[in-house]
């Protein structure tokens, strides 16, 4: 099954959850997952993973995070093409334009999605946190 990791950014603590919940389903497909956050990855550390989940709330206009998330992703994004990646993340308003463009940049760079990415309004409940159980899932039997 691979490396996988789970990198996040959480502002709120809803995304943290959800990346609890991806662990968990990586865990119950039988394989490990190390869980970091923003300023714990690097392109260096992405190299070492096979696969990864990435989860950022959505800020302002639709957009990731910018003090922490997104330059991580910035500097990950060069070793990201080939890889086999999920997106999750949470919002308060709008309608998940940050997460259609957070994933056509992504195939643009050349990932492969694991699964179409999850999305939760606030702070997870049982749906999201199954949702985000199956991402996990389908990213380690990807």
């Amino acid at each position: 099954m691979g490396k996988i990791a789970v990198v996040y950014w959480s502002g709120t603590g809803n995304t943290e959850a959800m990346a609890h919940y991806v662990s968990e389903g990586i865990r119950k497909a039988g394989a490990e997952a190390d869980v970091f956050t923003a300023m714990e990855f690097s392109a260096e550390k992405a190299g070492e993973y096979d696969k990864i989940a990435f989860g950022c709330p959505s800020m302002g206009a639709e957009q990731l995070e910018e003090a922490e998330f997104q330059p991580m992703f910035d500097e990950v994004s060069p070793v990201l093409k080939g890889k086999t990646i999920a997106l999750f993340g949470s919002y308060g308003w709008g309608d998940g334009e940050w997460m259609r463009t957070w994933e056509g940049d992504c195939m643009m760079l050349g990932c492969k999605m694991a699964c179409a990415p999850v999305i939760a309004n606030n702070a997870p409940d049982e749906a999201a946190g199954a949702e985000c159980e199956g991402l996990g899932e389908s990213l380690a039997k990807s």
